[in-house]
């Protein structure tokens, strides 16, 4: 049953959105939306080299979606793109095929394992993950073409 999804950790999570927002002048971002449900998540990133140093995001998504973007938001902060595309890969893979749940930094994740269940569910679960790695790596692209010139 769906209900077994939205436990109180999950709720608490989604509840509690870490830095909820945008930032003032971020090196990149990205735009997230699942055409199914309307979820969208907006993700600015400040980066050095290829690390998250600043971050903010603007969620508008179910508990679910608020729920990985709270795990996102607690851990983003020092991550490289490696690490984000890492996540969300292992993420999408745990969803769809049943795969292990990410690890390192972003396995809090593994409470969503449930949702696998619920396909409808996945898009915008996956949404925040999705969009923090395009604004990495558009950070990325900018910042290393700012310093060639």
């Amino acid at each position: 049953m769906i209900d077994e999804l939205y436990s109180a950790k999950l709720l608490s999570l989604a509840a509690n959105l870490p830095h909820a927002g945008r930032l003032a002048a971020p090196d990149g971002s990205a735009e997230k939306t699942a055409k199914l449900c309307g979820s969208r998540v907006v993700v600015d990133v400040a980066v050095e080299g290829d690390r998250v140093v600043d971050f903010a995001q603007d969620v508008k998504a179910c508990a679910l979606g608020q729920a990985a973007a709270a795990v996102l938001g607690a851990h983003v902060l020092g991550a490289s793109l490696a690490e984000i595309e890492m996540a969300r890969d292992a993420f999408r893979a745990m969803l769809k095929a049943g795969g292990e749940p990410p690890e390192g930094r972003f396995s809090d994740l593994s409470m969503l394992a449930p949702v696998k269940d619920y396909p409808a569910r996945h898009a915008s679960t996956l949404l925040a993950f999705e969009a923090a790695a395009a604004a990495v790596r558009q950070a990325m692209e900018r910042t290393s073409r700012a310093g060639a010139a």
